[in-house]
């Protein structure tokens, strides 16, 4: 008897409580923004990265299966955290109510728990938005008049597009419609997603521009060629003009549609971005003269939270069609509810929740998927009031970001304790709107929307 009970005791393990999930989200949050571009962990990345089973991540993640202590700390350490006495408690089997609410915000299990579920008939209709919109989904809502512009400016010989905006205002969604279009023009594409370039390149300027151009020769499917092309003696930047020019346009008889996607990561070295995109411009005023660079047509797209750490007067690339994406209308959030095929009246639940996160297309693509799966709009508004609910994991990004500039900290701070709305410094304004957390009313500023407001006001009451 005694021997039964022994063993049942070492099975249970320990299971995270409320106050070690949040501490454990927070962290790989952080570690996401550092090293992951933003982009959350798979299950099988964690693994990867806490050299931990999956099956036991879910175990850990589920909130009730008990793992072993050991286990815990190794996942904790992986994330430079150090493993606390409340952050963990002995499994009992019988107190999954206590955890209950972290378990539906824990981004880990959503998709799981929503699979799992068998009382909504609709829920795996609409996969979880958390990427650029499928090119074969309903779920894309054009903004005009942007469409047609960008689709009309990819047919102009040589010319540039510009698409800048703060993260998940749809960038990605709108390249994948471009590429397609240019396809169906009989364009050639390249997509050269900056993220993918390594670390070392990024320090040394012959390596940036071999490892873009040998993306390029891929993608067009060519023989990269570059050691016989590439003669370093004339410098990087020439011989790399000179590749494009001698080798690649002249294998295509048609214009190439060449995506830089995620520009921004170069921002982070000042010096290469001052030599790369100075080679930019040098392709566009060839296109001006050049018949043969006019094949090239350049789109350049990056995410604004990074360029605030460069001067407004040294904008790095600011020539061609700039394209800045809007937020959804009222028109455009209630087609959006219908294609989810939610039965709302018109101006009434668009009214509530825009007056929410205003027109934010995440945000809004975020709410409609799980009002059609596990919540009401009440419900939804009213936890993310509260503790920021289904949002939870946008705001903790936007608070780490603003955390490493403590000169806007201060000036967010007194923005959401006045109900007026504030006047400051047109830099400081700049910055805050390349973060995405302000909006214009006149030349008055105000915080983005009721969800930040709230947000922001709790957190920053505690430091001011």
């Amino acid at each position: 008897m005694q021997v039964k009970q022994t063993k049942s005791k070492r099975r249970r393990g320990v299971v995270l409580t409320p106050t070690g999930l949040q501490r454990l989200q927070e962290a790989i949050l952080s570690w996401e923004m550092a090293r992951n571009n933003s982009d959350r962990l798979t299950l099988q990345e964690l693994s990867t990265h806490t050299n931990i089973s999956t099956k036991t991540l879910s175990r850990l993640w589920s909130l009730s299966k008990g793992v072993d202590q050991k286990t815990l700390k190794l996942c904790f350490s992986a994330f430079n955290l150090k493993l606390n006495e409340d952050d963990y408690t002995v499994s009992s089997g019988d107190d999954d109510s206590v955890i209950l609410e972290f378990l539906q915000k824990n981004p880990y299990t959503q998709k799981e728990n929503f699979a799992q579920s068998s009382t909504d008939k609709i829920e795996n209709l609409w996969p979880y938005p958390d990427g650029p919109v499928a090119l074969d989904s309903p779920l894309y809502i054009e903004r005009p008049p942007i469409e047609e512009l960008v689709y009309r400016e990819i047919t102009r010989p040589g010319c540039v597009i510009r698409i800048r905006s703060p993260r998940q205002m749809g960038k990605s969604s709108l390249v994948l419609r471009i590429l397609a279009f240019a396809q169906n023009q009989g364009y050639r594409t390249v997509n050269v997603n900056c993220y993918q370039i390594d670390d070392s390149c990024l320090n040394d300027l012959n390596k940036l521009l071999r490892s873009i151009c040998w993306q390029i020769a891929q993608q067009l499917e060519l023989d990269p060629n570059l050691d016989e092309i590439w003669d370093e003696e004339v410098g990087y930047k020439l011989v790399c003009s000179f590749y494009l020019q001698k080798y690649i346009f002249k294998q295509s008889d048609s214009p190439i549609v060449m995506v830089l996607s995620d520009v921004d990561r170069f921002f982070e070295y000042p010096h290469i971005a001052q030599e790369f995109f100075a080679l930019l411009r040098s392709w566009c005023e060839e296109a001006r003269q050049n018949k043969t660079w006019q094949k090239l047509r350049l789109v350049v797209v990056y995410s604004t939270e990074q360029s605030i750490s460069l001067e407004i007067n040294r904008s790095p690339f600011n020539i061609g069609l700039p394209i800045r994406l809007s937020e959804f209308t009222q028109t455009q959030v209630e087609e959006l509810a219908r294609r989810y095929e939610l039965d709302w009246n018109p101006g009434q639940e668009s009214a509530h929740l825009m007056s929410l996160v205003g027109g934010h297309p995440a945000l809004i693509q975020l709410a409609l998927f799980h009002l059609v799966s596990d919540i009401t709009l009440e419900e939804l508004i009213e936890e993310a009031m509260v503790n920021g609910g289904i949002y939870r994991h946008h705001l903790w990004r936007h608070w780490l970001k603003l955390q490493g500039y403590p000169h806007l900290i201060r000036i967010y701070a007194e923005l959401v304790k006045t109900k007026q709305g504030l006047v400051i410094d047109p830099m400081d304004a700049y910055k805050l709107e390349s973060l995405g957390l302000i909006c214009f009313d006149g030349d008055r500023i105000l915080p983005r929307c009721k969800l930040y407001h709230a947000y922001f006001k709790k957190q920053l009451a505690a430091l001011f």
